[in-house]
């Protein structure tokens, strides 16, 4: 495949660039398109992404929806055809401002004052289209073979929320319609796994733009499953000496003043709340809180480590469109813990932590995982709480654990919380990219902004250094995984209604009422279909719409033999049981988390 650089000369294109040079050049043939289809359209940017291309685009009065999206994907094609060839030539900074003037590009007129005095300014032009880029391009319009247009979203120019809303256009190029098949098939297989479709098919959970965007509500089902997780991770920590607390969803702006949170992190929080002369806020996470908590009394070294855990609310305002359901909210609730060790602990402290965090992955069956030691920028002197010295001892530190604990992991740079640096462990879904679900931070940064000390063994004063961990990261995430994982087929342990009694007719409603209420006083989560519907429909909606892990079916002969039919939803086979048999069976599921 051929390119062309902006100095002019082309050239074989390196196969690792193959991919950006297709999609950001499917950027401008898509601006081009969109230019014939809306004359009146102004155009901010339009980069190559992780697997596509989007561009950002003034269109006035014109609203775009995603049905507008096959007439732009149809120019485009003619555009292809046509084969036209990407020029590319520089302009002294005057002529070049002059140039999107005179086409009213007044996007990319401000982008130019952005750039340094100079800069080259370098345009790319195929048929009646030009445009201001860096390159490289292909050579001509026909070598782009496999694209389609994915979406139509929004975005702020220079992603700053004062400016104004562009209307933003998806999509997705490949080097061949091969690649696209198989992309193609990916997105399908997220559709039937994404966590909001199978969330309000099973009623697990509701978004309500009257209660607001990012703010999701747990319906009976959804909160069942909600507190097995809960329980399930409070009794592991219990059994680790954690102590759990309750504290407020809400703290002063002083509080996070002195954490350093306002400085850093003000921007996703939500706006401060004046009540009686004195400012609050929402809190974006709850290690102010556990550090007034340790300072609420004397503490000595005996006492450390100090394991300090909470199922806790927080708040975060997060981009509208960057919410996804329960994956991604402005609330949402972290299972976090904070522990205050001596120096002398870390390292047996963070192998307990990462114990903790491999024996949960093996019991809900996560095996695509990978760790990495997240670090700070020392170029960003502004995201990052600036003391080289505590940063030095801060990583060094942790690596070393990391190391000596023998435990495989990258290094990432500008990913550390802004106090410290942190182990990610970060999960690779059935479908989409990995992200992070549990993490270990090491701070030797808010201990001492909060003068917290304990009494060592020599009478001395020391501050601690303080780990702060989620394992199930936060519980609307995790819940997430597990929906996309498993499609919402949940193991017994997990599912929201393990058992579901369905009698045939209604000579059988009595008796299927007596093993119902049989079941609840064995503490088995049961419901009984009691509709007017054949038996037939009544397996299909338990099987595919309610995931039912066990179907009892009640007729004549299971009336006559005092027994119980029971179809399994993993083999789709029915066996006979007694009543307390078949009870023992599920409850001693439910007790080895099967």
């Amino acid at each position: 495949m051929k390119i062309i650089y902006n100095d002019g000369h082309t050239a074989d294109c390196p196969a690792e660039e193959e991919l950006e040079v297709l999609r950001h050049s499917a950027a401008h043939i898509m601006a081009q398109a969109v230019k014939r289809l809306y004359p009146q359209a102004h155009f901010a940017y339009g980069p190559a992404t992780e697997k596509g291309f989007h561009y950002d685009i003034d269109l006035g009065e014109i609203k775009l929806g995603d049905e507008d999206l096959p007439a732009i994907e149809k120019e485009m094609q003619k555009i292809v055809k046509e084969n036209l060839p990407f020029k590319v030539y520089p302009l002294p900074r005057q002529e070049a401002v002059k140039l999107m003037e005179d086409r009213g590009e007044v996007y990319k007129v401000e982008h130019i004052a952005d750039l340094p005095e100079d800069a080259v300014i370098t345009f790319y032009q195929q048929g009646d289209y030009i445009d201001m880029c860096v390159g490289p391009h292909l050579t001509y319009t026909k070598a782009l073979k496999a694209f389609k247009l994915t979406a139509i979203s929004g975005a702020y120019w220079k992603n700053d929320q004062k400016n104004k809303m562009l209307t933003r256009i998806n999509g997705v190029a490949f080097r061949n319609t091969e690649e696209l098949a198989a992309y193609e098939k990916e997105v399908e297989e997220a559709k039937a796994r994404d966590h909001r479709r199978i969330g309000k098919d099973m009623n697990l959970f509701m978004v309500d733009d009257l209660v607001g965007r990012g703010l999701p509500m747990f319906l009976p089902k959804g909160y069942t499953l909600w507190q097995q997780l809960e329980n399930y991770i409070r009794d592991k920590e219990v059994m680790l000496g954690y102590q759990h607390v309750l504290t407020p969803c809400v703290g002063t702006v002083n509080l996070y003043k002195t954490s350093g949170h306002w400085d850093h992190y003000k921007d996703n929080m939500f706006p401060a709340m004046e009540v009686e002369g004195e400012s609050f806020v929402l809190r974006p996470m709850n290690c102010p809180h556990h550090m007034r908590i340790y300072a609420n009394r004397p503490r000595s070294y005996r006492d450390l480590p100090i394991r300090i855990g909470e199922i806790a609310h927080d708040f975060r305002f997060e981009a509208s469109g960057t919410l996804k359901g329960i994956e991604r909210g402005r609330h949402f609730c972290q299972n976090d813990a904070h522990l205050f060790v001596t120096p002398e602990q870390i390292k047996d402290e963070v192998a307990n932590v990462v114990d903790l965090i491999f024996s949960t992955y093996k019991d809900f069956g996560i095996t695509d995982y990978r760790c990495v030691l997240s670090l700070r920028d020392p170029e960003d002197k502004t995201k990052y709480h600036q003391d080289d010295a505590m940063w030095e001892k801060a990583e060094n530190a942790l690596r070393e654990v990391l190391k000596e604990l023998g435990i495989h992991f990258t290094e990432e740079i500008g990913e550390a919380a802004f106090y410290g640096p942190k182990l990610d462990v970060n999960v690779k879904p059935a479908v989409g990219a990995e992200y992070t679900l549990s993490t270990c931070q090491l701070d030797f940064c808010l201990p001492a902004k909060f003068d917290l000390k304990y009494i060592d063994r020599d009478g001395s004063l020391k501050t601690p250094v303080v780990l702060h961990r989620a394992i199930l990261g936060s519980l609307d995430r995790f819940m997430a995984y597990l929906i996309e994982e498993t499609k919402g087929v949940f193991p017994v342990w997990l599912a929201p209604v393990q058992v579901k009694v369905l009698p045939v007719s209604d000579k059988s409603m009595a008796y299927a009422e007596k093993v119902y209420n049989a079941l609840r006083e064995r503490r088995i989560r049961v419901e009984l279909d009691d509709r007017n519907e054949k038996i037939g429909y009544k397996i299909r909606y338990a099987r595919q719409e309610d995931k039912v892990p066990y179907m009892i079916i009640l007729g004549e002969k299971e009336i006559a033999d005092n027994t119980i039919s029971v179809r399994d939803r993993a083999t789709d086979q029915t066996t006979v049981y007694n009543l307390d048999e078949f009870a023992d069976k599920v409850l001693k599921e439910i007790a080895e988390k099967k």
